[in-house]
């Protein structure tokens, strides 16, 4: 009996993609010491991402945030869901960003902040596609460290070209 094949396209979407720091740094335009994604595990395009950050105390934020308690701040925590939810974006729709494009923040809804993430914490970043519609993209959003949630949010984003 021969059984139905999958396109190429419905392979390629879940098929998990990973990738380290070089194939990051070929995607985002961030760069030290805005570049908040290590890793990524796992990609599947028009799903979820899982990526990871791993907290140093040579984070240049620790030096004031705070010096007798060093705390990532909550505003970083949530830049690195959005850098791995950009990554998300653009690997699904096959873009390449580049100096002519970038993704803005659209919107933040029901950020919570469960528990401080602190120097040697690996923050774990999971970030599913909720929807995308006339050039926005809605993200359900979450950090773990320790499989504790830190925080999570609801994250809109969008990308633009700049025509300077």
């Amino acid at each position: 009996m021969n059984e139905p094949t999958q396109t190429s396209t419905q392979t390629q979407a879940t098929v998990p993609t990973t990738m380290d720091i070089h194939e990051i740094l070929k995607r985002l335009p961030h760069r030290y010491p805005i570049l908040l994604v290590d890793r990524v595990v796992e990609l599947i395009k028009g799903e979820r991402i899982r990526a990871i950050k791993n907290v140093s105390i040579n984070e240049p934020f620790f030096l004031g945030h705070f010096p007798h308690r060093p705390v990532m701040p909550g505003v970083l925590v949530l830049e690195a869901l959005a850098q791995a939810a950009t990554l998300l974006a653009i690997e699904t729709v096959g873009i390449v960003l580049d100096e002519k494009s970038v993704v803005y923040f659209a919107g933040i809804d029901g950020a919570r902040f469960k528990r401080p993430v602190e120097p040697g914490d690996q923050l774990v970043l999971e970030v599913t596609l909720g929807r995308a519609k006339a050039g926005i993209y809605k993200f359900n959003a979450r950090a773990l460290v320790g499989g504790q949630l830190a925080a999570e949010a609801e994250l809109m984003c969008t990308m633009r070209r700049i025509e300077a």
